[in-house]
């Protein structure tokens, strides 16, 4: 069975559009309890319209369905208790996983925890320099799309979005 990745909805620039290679493969890691081998999927399939394409090893379809949406709020220890276990578009994403029902906690900086995530939306309206857009995750208990910190680069630690999410998903952790 072959490990897929889902992508973001495409960015509706034609600028943007632009930035993405079309020809530069990446390779997926099966989700965690799968026996399979690395698939390479196309780049286009891993670059999200308009911001930080960069590797993906994890995918977001898998046989993970035994699970509960989650409670907030996000553990602000989670990088002493976790590990990375992949990255998705270059932001790292902490285990344990096991999609599409335990998708774990992303992102370096800007972190949002994909379990309690309830995709309300409230992170990306407040942000005031469009770090996050939506990224689909159909099959998981909470939402089928989540925020997704694409351009976490761009970040400039104000925590609006930390903030104003109701069910405490997001945890920013300033650059030091």
């Amino acid at each position: 069975m072959a490990a897929q990745v889902a992508a973001p909805k495409p960015a509706a620039s034609p600028a943007a559009a632009a930035k993405t290679p079309a020809t530069a493969p990446a390779t997926a890691i099966p989700a965690a309890g799968t026996a399979s081998t690395p698939t390479t999927v196309p780049a286009a399939a891993t670059s999200g319209g308009g911001g930080g394409a960069g590797p993906t090893t994890i995918s977001l379809t898998g046989t993970g369905t035994s699970y509960s949406k989650a409670e907030g709020p996000i553990d602000a220890k989670f990088k002493e208790k976790r590990e990375v276990v992949g990255t998705y578009q270059g932001i790292k994403v902490w285990g344990p996983i096991d999609p599409p029902g335990q998708l774990g906690i992303w992102g370096q900086d800007v972190c949002i925890d994909f379990d309690i995530c309830v995709a309300d939306g409230a992170c990306i309206e407040a942000c005031p320099v469009n770090v996050y857009e939506w990224l689909e995750t159909p099959g998981h208990p909470a939402s089928d799309k989540k925020a997704f910190m694409i351009r976490e680069k761009d970040c400039i630690f104000c925590i609006a979005c930390e903030n104003v999410c109701p069910p405490q998903a997001v945890k920013i952790f300033k650059k030091g």
